[in-house]
């Protein structure tokens, strides 16, 4: 009886383990908002990856397939330097494209992906779609615009259509990290009510300025609204007007509980 009992133990303490999935998350940035993570459990999800003409992203980077396989795509919104390539890889890798704001249908009304790669779902829902011991994505509010510009291959001249809304994303990873992908915003309110819901580990966060937070609102945002351990910035310095810099960013915080993480383009962290 003793011995069942003991290879019960060892059976759901294994269980438990396993359903923790031991390992690290590891976070690539490419520049702008183009950020690759790679999950505990080996998956791979591609945020806003804008890679070919971004003028930050490393050269070796500007060809798709040095990515390596790619899972899923998330688009935060429809401006040109998030959206990028995204349909491009999408085709490449074939697996969906996910936006909770609403672009999936004018993507598949123009033709620029199929509906099985173009997937939505809305603000404030959760999908799990490596199924339910994989990672959680939960879309958030962003405060900021998305238009679609389309060649209209007929033409060749510029359409603009709709782009849905901006989001944002919580990724909760297999092990509990969690990871606020911010996309593109300026500071509201309910930054403090997402923090507190969700209680994010890392913020992935703009500080560029001019049509996102500058560093000053976005230390504003991290340490006083959103309580996370770490703070990414990105969205700066591709545009003369993104003038926000990491070091603004970094006097902005102070010596307060966030820890900034300095990460060049092509770089990578781990947690």
């Amino acid at each position: 009886m003793l011995r069942k009992m003991l290879a019960l133990a060892v059976f759901f303490w294994a269980a438990f383990a396993g359903a923790q999935t031991p390992g690290k998350t590891e976070i690539l940035w490419l520049g702008q908002a183009a950020t690759r993570i790679t999950t505990p459990g080996g998956k791979v999800i591609m945020i806003d990856p804008w890679l070919i003409t971004n003028p930050k992203t490393p050269a070796n980077f500007k060809d798709l397939a040095a990515l390596g396989k790619v899972d899923l795509i998330l688009v935060t919104h429809a401006h040109a330097d998030h959206f990028g390539d995204a349909a491009a890889l999408a085709t490449m890798h074939n697996v969906p494209l996910f936006n909770a704001g609403g672009i999936g249908q004018t993507l598949v009304a123009l033709g620029v992906l199929p509906p099985a790669l173009a997937q939505r779902f809305g603000k404030g829902g959760t999908i799990t779609p490596f199924g339910p011991a994989g990672v959680k994505i939960t879309g958030v509010h962003a405060d900021h615009a998305s238009e679609f510009v389309w060649k209209n291959p007929a033409t060749n001249k510029d359409e603009v259509h709709y782009g849905g809304e901006p989001v944002g994303y919580i990724l909760e990873m297999e092990n509990g990290f969690k990871i606020w992908h911010m996309g593109d915003t300026g500071v509201f309110g309910d930054m403090r009510l997402i923090g507190d819901m969700y209680r994010p580990d890392l913020v992935i966060i703009p500080i560029g300025g001019y049509s996102t937070m500058g560093p000053a609102d976005a230390a504003v945002a991290a340490r006083d609204m959103i309580h996370a351990k770490y703070a990414l910035p990105i969205h700066y310095g591709t545009l003369p007007t993104l003038a926000g810099t990491p070091a603004q960013f970094k006097a902005a915080l102070g010596n307060g509980p966030v820890q900034m993480l300095m990460v060049d383009p092509g770089q990578k962290v781990e947690f």
